[in-house]
């Protein structure tokens, strides 16, 4: 088991059930984190999609907020999707009044890019680093990334929009593959936990 890394989902809003589903089924020990001593017992973590504004002010209120920047500046693997995307960037185009990031990809994202609730659309999407053909996306309220600094590798995009990113142990996309039954991208981070764990 000792090669099984223990991932965690970011448990204060969100689809945690279906992360923890596909973790599982990536070969992922998967537990949702909810309190920083929670956090420190994981080798990874997933930060969900959900309302992102709504997951910073809970992250704040629970005492998550300093202990996940601190994590992630110390190289733990991180996958946020979505709301996840948002919360991982250093800059948000147009954040919420109090709105709070955790950081780790150097990316501006704009928030609900792809439309309102009723504009949500699945697609596939090639993702760089993944074979057997396109991924499955599922875009509610998604953002997209306006932009990239040096250091982050764009791995997607869908309609000329980057919708995929990863910068060394932090990975994020638009859409929710957790939502689809394909759990390539889960793979792929559970791949990237094992190789820093």
């Amino acid at each position: 088991m000792s090669d099984t890394p223990v991932i965690g989902v970011l448990a204060l809003q969100g689809d945690v059930r279906e992360h923890l589903i596909a973790l599982a089924s990536a070969d992922a020990q998967a537990r949702p984190v909810r309190r920083p001593e929670e956090l420190a017992e994981v080798d990874g973590l997933v930060i969900p999609g959900g309302e992102s504004t709504t997951m910073s002010k809970l992250a704040v209120l629970f005492g998550m907020m300093e202990p996940l920047r601190e994590r992630v500046r110390a190289g733990m693997p991180v996958y946020g999707t979505c709301a996840g995307m948002i919360l991982l960037a250093e800059k948000i185009l147009d954040p919420h009044s109090g709105q709070e990031t955790v950081g780790g990809i150097d990316m501006i994202v704009r928030r609900n890019a792809f439309g309102r609730q009723n504009e949500s659309f699945e697609a596939a999407v090639e993702v760089d680093g993944i074979e057997g053909g396109p991924v499955e996306g599922v875009f509610i309220r998604a953002p997209w990334v306006e932009s990239v600094g040096a250091e982050a590798e764009v791995i997607a995009e869908h309609g000329g929009h980057i919708v995929a990113v990863r910068q060394r142990n932090v990975l994020a996309t638009s859409f929710h593959p957790e939502l689809t039954g394909d759990h390539r991208v889960h793979a792929l981070f559970v791949e990237m936990v094992r190789a820093v764990k």
